[in-house]
């Protein structure tokens, strides 16, 4: 006889594992499918390691520029690859074991295995075809294996993984998605990067830093085509400063191999034709929902350019189906994908005044030297939707903790609705603005105006300085400018 639950969630990346604590946390009896490694993609293969990759490259910046900072340093500080690499492992591993603890912690059952949608309310649980990577702190009593499993609800939170293009596709040896290229044998001495996403430009900011003849080559006429263009641009001529080449308005036409090189053909928008060689390339064109596998054609679950459909808490157009983080489409981020998980959660447990997810209220990170973050509207997509808007910026150069920490080039730069003052964008680069960005977060779903921010009081000095005064700036009134 099939074990039944109230929630069974499939994939237990950040959007299936804190769904699963929730849904714990409400008094729903919950089953977790993972068919690898607890934590999915995030944990093990993407945002925790390589933060933990561009740390060891931010040190290895700064003690390169130790002069700067009146410092005196004998000898050479060299990368070493294999012990970045292990740091970076390291990190994921510890994280591992956590979700792990946290399953055991809030009674959740862990079923080890890939997951089959047969009918709604029923999944079947065959053996992986993927080794499965025990977390570092096992659950030893409530670890289950193949069968069939019934719940009312099942989440379907399978996450991503690399778009590969015809005829380019990543061989794991010479063309590398984000997994070889987050635990390199040794160092290449020359790179490609095909795409300039987030994915992109972060290893290609990591691997500058390591001392890699980077050039990254972009289809659209900005680097990091969702952000603001005055970001974009300030963005771009540090990361050139730094060393990296750059072809934007450029595509990617065909790769040739060689025993231990890439060469690449590439053409640009004024019909032009360049061959770049390099010992490897990263192909960071995107990423594609994890929807195959599951039965969702059988039980006539809608998708839409490889992911599923849904509504704002996570509902598919099949009742008792439900689809959260990656899979369920952009942004594909995880701290999306975990709100959608509590709220689909609290809507299944029927609690009040549960608020859809607003995507335009998303964050936005990249981090790369320097760092890039922002949240709603660009400037370009205010004006197309009609907004009659205010604009504000202000440069870090004339800020007093960013020229302190030799971290000046930089910029914040916010839009306001002209008629109600509503922040309907805020746009950064520059150090830390990563950790920066969450205020104007919160302003926004708070329904912040303007006159509430200039009235809060920011620390000084601190780099959060340039948010209040880019607020100031849109309204005439900025003070250190």
């Amino acid at each position: 006889m099939a074990e039944n639950y109230d929630v069974i969630i499939i994939g237990s990346g950040p959007g299936g594992y804190v769904a699963a604590v929730r849904a714990s946390q409400l008094g729903l009896k919950t089953a977790i499918v993972e068919r690898e490694h607890l934590g999915g993609i995030c944990l093990n293969w993407g945002c925790i390691p390589t933060k933990a990759l561009l740390r060891s490259a931010e040190v290895l910046d700064h003690a390169n520029h130790f002069k700067d900072f009146g410092l005196v340093l004998e000898g050479t500080v060299k990368p070493d690859v294999t012990a970045v690499v292990a740091r970076s492992r390291g990190v994921s591993a510890r994280l591992n074991g956590g979700v792990g603890f946290l399953m055991k912690k809030n009674k959740v059952d862990v079923i080890w295995g890939e997951a089959k949608i047969t009918k709604p309310g029923e999944i079947v649980v065959a053996k992986s075809s993927k080794p499965v990577v025990e977390p570092q702190n096992p659950v030893p009593k409530n670890v289950k294996g193949e069968g069939t499993y019934t719940a009312k609800h099942i989440i379907i939170a399978t996450g991503a993984r690399p778009r590969a293009l015809p005829g380019i596709e990543p061989d794991g040896k010479l063309i590398w998605t984000y997994f070889e290229a987050m635990k390199p044998a040794a160092l290449p001495k020359s790179l490609i990067v095909m795409g300039s996403g987030a994915i992109g430009i972060e290893f290609a900011s990591f691997y500058r830093s390591m001392g890699v003849d980077v050039t990254v080559i972009e289809v659209m006429p900005t680097i990091m085509p969702v952000e603001d263009v005055e970001v974009t641009a300030i963005a771009r001529k540090q990361l050139e400063k730094r060393g990296l080449k750059i072809l934007t308005s450029a595509k990617v036409t065909k790769v040739e191999k060689a025993a231990n090189s890439v060469t690449a053909q590439v053409e640009t928008a004024d019909g032009k034709v360049q061959q770049i060689v390099a010992d490897r390339m990263i192909s960071a064109v995107g990423v594609q929902g994890n929807i195959e596998n599951l039965g969702l054609e059988a039980v006539g679950v809608k998708t839409d350019r490889g992911c599923v459909v849904i509504d704002g808490y996570g509902k598919t157009n099949v009742p008792g189906i439900y689809a959260i983080g990656d899979v369920a489409g952009p942004p594909m981020l995880a701290h999306k994908a975990e709100h959608e998980g509590v709220v689909c959660v609290e809507k299944i447990a029927g609690l009040p005044n549960v608020h859809a997810t607003d995507k335009n209220k998303v964050p936005g990170c990249t981090y790369c030297n320097p760092q890039v973050a922002s949240v709603g509207l660009t400037e370009a997509r205010a004006k197309e939707a009609g907004r009659d808007i205010r604009v504000g910026r202000f440069s870090f150069a004339a800020n007093g903790k960013a020229i302190a920490l030799g971290e000046d080039q930089g910029m914040c730069k916010v839009i306001f609705d002209k008629k109600t003052g509503e922040l309907l964008g805020a746009h950064m680069v520059g150090a830390e603005v990563t950790e920066l960005i969450q205020g104007f977060v919160v302003a926004m779903n708070l329904e912040t105006t303007e006159e509430e921010l200039m009235h809060t009081i920011f620390p000084h000095p601190t780099v959060s300085e340039t948010m209040k005064e880019a607020v100031l700036d849109a309204y005439g009134r900025v003070l250190n400018a």
